[in-house]
């Protein structure tokens, strides 16, 4: 259910639309997560604000992903899981990693099953991790400082799976092509 309007540019409070604008010219389009959000400027402008600050950090293009769809399938939330699936296969990443991804498996690439690993264990044990689990994502050739920047990833994608979960947001057309539902995953 659909708990919230779906915001334009038009009909958005005026402090959001100046982002709208923004975000339409970067994306092409105004992704349904972030029309549920443009209900409340507040919310809206500090999405912003994080997303800028983690798509300008040291991870590549499909660290990003790894690290966004991780958090999006351990929360269980469906829009994030498609737009994010989207993004993966179109950054490059191979759909064999992709699905092990939604379907709850690390990646095979050593590297990046380092950071979905580290990204699930602060969702799932909310922030409480293991020397262990530091350690593993150190190993793989990441920075302690990193470590931060996943936090920061984490941050921004619970922002817009938590949002997109409570307000049954819809999935774009755009990314229909990768619905997914939790129940996927466990069938997976």
């Amino acid at each position: 259910m659909q708990r919230f309007n779906l915001q334009t540019i038009e009909t958005a409070p005026e402090k959001s639309k100046p982002t709208l604008k923004a975000l339409e010219e970067r994306f092409g389009f105004l992704p349904n997560a972030i029309a549920t959000m443009a209900n409340n400027p507040v919310l809206l402008n500090g999405f912003v604000g994080i997303f800028g600050s983690f798509h300008g950090g040291s991870f590549d293009e499909i660290e990003k992903q790894v690290l966004l769809l991780t958090n999006a399938v351990a929360i269980k939330c469906p829009w994030t899981v498609a737009a994010h699936s989207t993004f993966a296969i179109e950054d490059g990443i191979a759909e064999s990693e992709v699905k092990a991804i939604r379907a709850g498996r690390l990646p095979k690439d050593p590297k990046y099953a380092a950071l979905s690993a580290l990204t699930k264990a602060l969702i799932e044990n909310k922030g409480n991790v293991t020397d262990a689990d530091i350690d593993k994502f150190i190993s793989a050739g990441y920075s302690k400082a990193q470590i931060l920047e996943v936090v920061a990833g984490v941050g921004v994608s619970t922002v817009a799976a938590t949002t997109a979960n409570m307000a049954g947001t819809p999935i774009d057309d755009r990314f229909q092509a990768q619905a997914w539902s939790p129940a996927s995953a466990i069938a997976a």
